[in-house]
This record gives structure tokens, C-alpha cells and sequence, in this order.
């Protein structure tokens, strides 16, 4: 999408679909392929995994064009870079410095799929500069990361989606309707879960980067340490430094959907138990983790077992609403009803697509100034969810969280885990 166009059209617009409803935000998918000067032309930072998942799906859309691509890998840069241009017949610049692609005019909107360590300076800077932002879950590492760039979006006016796609599946909409209709009766209790079989990640040693791996930039804001090829790809997720476990790995896919379903915004308490139970590896985050959220008239659960398939409600991962009178489950698969009456049939309800749409969302959003379905608002109080649940397991209590302060009140060991601590000369840009 060429500057001059979209750039007057935006910035006229920003003001009039501002207090947009999510639920009316964005509800038609493009369809055919938008002619150069309509494209939205994106970057991408970080390439591996979901982060050429989502690339892919921004080609395919038809509606946008990939122009730039950012990693500190130097070899899953080029690799990727030979993917799009075979996908969408034009060769994206590289840079292995995401700043680059934040001072580039040419750039309308960032994807960022780097670890969570990694989420908010890259967004703040781009919502600074004029871009529009689609980040990978989790939103960000803590608490007052996400509150910042949430900050951010809304007083630079910019669009900004955290990738839950779950939010954009058909049967995951219709499923928090029937939840909401109230044919379940009351619902005191709602809860979410993964039960998968991770291999164990070993203790190797540290050792020297890989060459063409700008590792000091990986680290970022993180503390300064040795190399450790299970502190790089993927495995930083069960390290505090850069990642968030299970919890803000998955569980914030399925306590998105309940909380959504359950109109819940933060819980009163929290309180969990869990450890490394199975694990004999260089797991930080917990490998058995079950959570309680306190709201008034209902409780929320989470549990995740990295070292069991033993399913839930027959599901491995998923959400469920248990009712007084029947109760719901879901996952991406579909969502079926059990009534408490025997004599009752199931409701059943199949899966949907949720990626493609979610992207597709995301980028006519970016056209029309509305806020899209996983706003950075709903990421934002979703997100939390899962930093109170490893809090409580840093602190090993029960924990009253304070949501109008986002604070846990005169708990200054509990509050010492709302931020963090930033290597030089990395800062948090002041919003």
C-alpha cells in the first residue's frame, strides 16, 4: 500500500472508528487479490517457526506484501527470504537489526514473533513511529511491559493485535455465545488445560553462538550469559529470562477463550501449586502448573502437564464451562454440549479456521481504523492472566492482585515481578 494514500486515509480515519466494538470490528475477509497500490506492506521480525506461520498467511491473503525481513539468525534470514520471494515473486530486504525496519517510512505494519522477551520495545518503537503492529502471544514478558504497550497503541492510535487466532475461529465465536446465552445455567467454575508429552531438553553445556548469530542482540534487554543452545531456539520458553512456560505459551490461547466466553477481565486472588515434578533437565518454568483465579460467583483453572497425554474432557488442550445445567467444551477441533439430563443429546458444533482469518482481520483492520478482534486491550488482560499464574508460583502463595493499580498492593515481593530489570543500553520507551 503506497504512503500517500494510506497515510492521509489513516490518519482521518483514526479519529472516527477509535471506539470501534470488537464484535463489529473487521467482520469481511477480503477476497481476491488487492492491486499493488492497496496492499498493506509489512515487515516481519523474527523468522523461525510461528513467525514464518504468520508470514505465509500475510502472502496468502492476497491483501499484503511482504517488503522486509528481520532476524539476528543470519541463516534463518536468508532461508526465509528465499521462501517469500518464491511465494510472492518479489525478493524483501534483510536486516539482522529490527531498528532498521522501524525507521523505514516504506514499512505500514510490523509482524513481531520474537521471543516474549522481545515484544514490547519492538512494538512501542513501531507504534512511536507510525506503524501498526501484529505481536505474537503472549503480549509481552510482564505485567507492566504489556501496560506500556497497550499505552502505546491507544495514544499513537495504532492497530494493534496480539496472535491469539483462536479469536477469529467461527466455532470458537459460536461457542462463547451458547456460553453466554445462559443455557448452561449458572457456571461457577470454567477451566483450561494441556496435557502433552514434551521431551525433556537436557543439560548440554554452553558453547560459542552459531556463526551468523548476532547473539548480544538476541539477548537484548535480558541479563548478560554464556550461549546455551537450550537458552536459543524454541526451549527459551522454559527459561525466566526470555519466556513465560506453558502458561504464556499455551495457556494463553485456551484462558483467552474463557475469559472472553466468561466476560472476566482480572481476578480478585490467585493461587497455584505446581513445580518441576518429572523434568530432569534445565527446565526454569514449572513442568505440572495448576492455577486458580478468584472472580466473584465463579472460579478459573488452569493446568498444563508437560510429561502426561492423559487428556481432559477427552480433549489433550481445551476450555470448559461447567454449568448447573450442562456444561461446554471447545478446543480446535470444535465444541460439543453435554446436558446434565441424560435423556438430552450433545450439541455439537466443527472446527473452523482460525489463522488465515485472524490475519485477514488484522489487515482490514489496518485499512478501516477499527480495532481488531484480539485487540492489544484483550491481549493485554489476557496476558495477565498468565503472568499471575507464574507469580504465584515464584512466590509460592496465594496473592491478592489490585487490577485497577495492576499492582498487588503493600506485596513487595510479589511486586518485584510486575517488571523487570533492562541490560544497558536497552530501555523501555517511555510512552
Amino acid at each position: 500500500m503506497r504512503r500517500v494514500s494510506r497515510r492521509t486515509f489513516i490518519r482521518g480515519a483514526v479519529g472516527t472508528a477509535a471506539g470501534a466494538t470488537v464484535a463489529q470490528s473487521c467482520a469481511v475477509v477480503p477476497t481476491g487479490t488487492a492491486p499493488p497500490s492497496e496492499r498493506v506492506l509489512v515487515g516481519v521480525i523474527g523468522l523461525r517457526n510461528q513467525g514464518m506461520n504468520d508470514t505465509r498467511a500475510f502472502i496468502r491473503s492476497k491483501q499484503a506484501e511482504i517488503v522486509a525481513l528481520c532476524d539476528v539468525d543470519e541463516s534463518i534470514l536468508m532461508k526465509s527470504a528465499r521462501e517469500v520471494e518464491n511465494m510472492q515473486g518479489k525478493t524483501p530486504r534483510t536486516v539482522k537489526d529490527f531498528r532498521r525496519l522501524i525507521e523505514d517510512e516504506d514499512i505500514d505494519a510490523l509482524v513481531i514473533a520474537t521471543p516474549d522477551h522481545w515484544h514490547a520495545i519492538p512494538t512501542i518503537l513501531a507504534c512511536q513511529s507510525g506503524k501498526d503492529v501484529y505481536v505474537e502471544k503472549p503480549l509481552a514478558h510482564n505485567i507492566i511491559e504489556g501496560r506500556a504497550m497497550l499505552d502505546a497503541a491507544r495514544k499513537y492510535n495504532r492497530v494493534v493485535q496480539m496472535g491469539t487466532q483462536q479469536r477469529s475461529g467461527r466455532h470458537f465465536e459460536r461457542a462463547v455465545e451458547y456460553v453466554r446465552s445462559g443455557k448452561l445455567g449458572k457456571i461457577g467454575l470454567a477451566r483450561a488445560w494441556i496435557c502433552h508429552d514434551r521431551p525433556e531438553i537436557g543439560t548440554p553445556p554452553d558453547s560459542a553462538p552459531p556463526p551468523g548469530v548476532d547473539y548480544d542482540m538476541w539477548l537484548g534487554p535480558a541479563p548478560k550469559r554464556p550461549f546455551n543452545p537450550n537458552r536459543f531456539h524454541y526451549e527459551w520458553h522454559w527459561f525466566w529470562d526470555y519466556g513465560t512456560g506453558e502458561m504464556g505459551n499455551w495457556g494463553v490461547h485456551h484462558l483467552d477463550i474463557v475469559r472472553w466466553a466468561m466476560n472476566a477481565d482480572c481476578p480478585t486472588a490467585v493461587s497455584c501449586t505446581g513445580g518441576k515434578y518429572v523434568f530432569e533437565d534445565m527446565h526454569e518454568t514449572p513442568d505440572t502448573h495448576i492455577v486458580t483465579y478468584d472472580y466473584p460467583g465463579f472460579s478459573i483453572v488452569w493446568e498444563h502437564r508437560l510429561w502426561s497425554t492423559r487428556a481432559i474432557e477427552g480433549m489433550g488442550s481445551g476450555a470448559a464451562f461447567y454449568g448447573s445445567d450442562a456444561t461446554l467444551v471447545v478446543d480446535r477441533d470444535g465444541w460439543r454440549v453435554y446436558p446434565d439430563e441424560p435423556a438430552q443429546q450433545p450439541v455439537r458444533g466443527m472446527g473452523s479456521e482460525q489463522h488465515q482469518r485472524h490475519v485477514h482481520n488484522f489487515i482490514e483492520c489496518v485499512k478501516t481504523r477499527q480495532r481488531p478482534r484480539s485487540d492489544v486491550e484483550e491481549g493485554h488482560k489476557t496476558t495477565v492472566l498468565c503472568h499471575l499464574g507464574n507469580i504465584a508460583f515464584k512466590v509460592n502463595r496465594k496473592l491478592a492482585f489490585d487490577s485497577s493499580a495492576e499492582t498487588f498492593g503493600d506485596d513487595p515481593e510479589a511486586n518485584s515481578h510486575l517488571g523487570r530489570e533492562y541490560r544497558a543500553p536497552w530501555t523501555l520507551p517511555k510512552v
